[in-house]
């Protein structure tokens, strides 16, 4: 392996750590080597906080050695002041030789301006290492930046009969189709997110909460359809356990194509995320508009014979993995992030 892949491949892994606290920042994973040696890492911290570059030189004992320096980063870094001050600055500063970059940020307020300034007080700047998969790393905030909406993820389970919910049910809260794991898994990703969708027959018939209930970490913003407002306010998703945002007819025009409208709100309101939890109707409205990054599709291992039909998705299967008896696949729509 390339020596520059090496440690490029390093600071994405240590940039997941910031998945679901960084956002709307990129989730950055930088590394300083002198002399072939790690002497300072760092990822990008909660939103509000330090940047990756700054984590890392912070985390040098002997900030001498920084002179004979490299510093690896998954993304360009910034050259403005934001919540934090110019990361671009800081390297300057300690005057480290040498910076490999993993891909150009295309944030208006970047979009080569760090790298300019870097170079422009000497520093040696090499871009485009593992370049793809940096692109694929930060994908959630190139969607955001390039596309002007959240990067958007599907999600549903289904029997092995292809229902999502049966004919009929007594009680108000959801009949699983997967096991607790599946369903711990979900909860995972909730965290990951920074927001979670679902319509209005959704709420009426299961009452989530639509909450990490099952894995450690932050609460999605709960984003509701709810046309009318008819939707009771003792329901759980207006609960004080997370902010929840309604659609309705005030903000949104039913009789035109939905999922756009959607993106253009939560665009607007920060969000780079989202994963859409349905019900049917909700999901093909995603579909039909060809407005979806992901699907994440859950097979179960029980029948229903007759209910609410599962959506049908087509794209590139990423991959099927068991979860004991519960089968998941991961779909991608081919919408590359990195492109307008």
């Amino acid at each position: 392996m390339k020596i520059h892949e090496k440690y490029i491949k390093r600071c994405i892994e240590i940039g997941k750590n910031g998945l679901g606290t960084t956002a709307p920042n990129p989730m950055v994973g930088c590394v300083i080597v002198h002399n072939d040696n790690i002497i300072g890492e760092g990822y990008t911290s909660p939103y509000g906080g330090n940047h990756a570059e700054i984590n890392a030189l912070n985390s040098v004992e002997d900030k001498s050695l920084l002179k004979q320096s490299t510093l690896y980063v998954t993304l360009e870094p910034c050259s403005h002041f934001g919540k934090t001050p110019p990361c671009s600055d800081a390297i300057i500063r300690y005057q480290i030789p040498k910076v490999v970059i993993g891909t150009i940020d295309t944030h208006s307020k970047v979009a080569g301006k760090g790298i300019e300034k870097l170079k422009n007080a000497g520093c040696e700047v090499l871009v485009g290492i593992l370049e793809e998969e940096c692109k694929i790393h930060h994908k959630r905030f190139f969607t955001f930046h390039n596309k002007k909406r959240p990067y958007i993820i599907l999600k549903w389970a289904e029997t092995k009969d292809g229902f999502i919910a049966p004919k009929s049910k007594t009680e108000q809260k959801p009949v699983w189709i997967t096991n607790e794991i599946s369903r711990q898994l979900v909860h995972k990703w909730r965290a990951e997110e920074q927001s979670i969708l679902v319509g209005t027959n959704t709420v009426v018939e299961d009452n989530p909460s639509l909450t990490v209930r099952d894995w450690t970490g932050k609460h999605p913003i709960r984003v509701v359809l709810d046309k009318n407002l008819k939707l009771d306010t003792t329901l759980n998703v207006f609960n004080n356990d997370a902010e929840t945002i309604i659609l309705s007819d005030e903000n949104i025009n039913f009789e035109q194509p939905l999922a756009k409208q959607i993106c253009a709100i939560l665009f607007q309101k920060d969000i780079n995320s989202v994963i859409v939890e349905g019900g049917r109707q909700t999901l093909q409205t995603f579909i039909d508009e060809n407005l979806w990054d992901e699907a994440r599709m859950f097979v179960g291992n029980q029948m229903f014979q007759e209910g609410t039909k599962a959506p049908i998705v087509s794209g590139k299967l990423l991959s099927e993995e068991h979860i004991l008896e519960d089968i998941l696949r991961i779909y991608d729509n081919g919408l590359q992030c990195q492109k307008t």
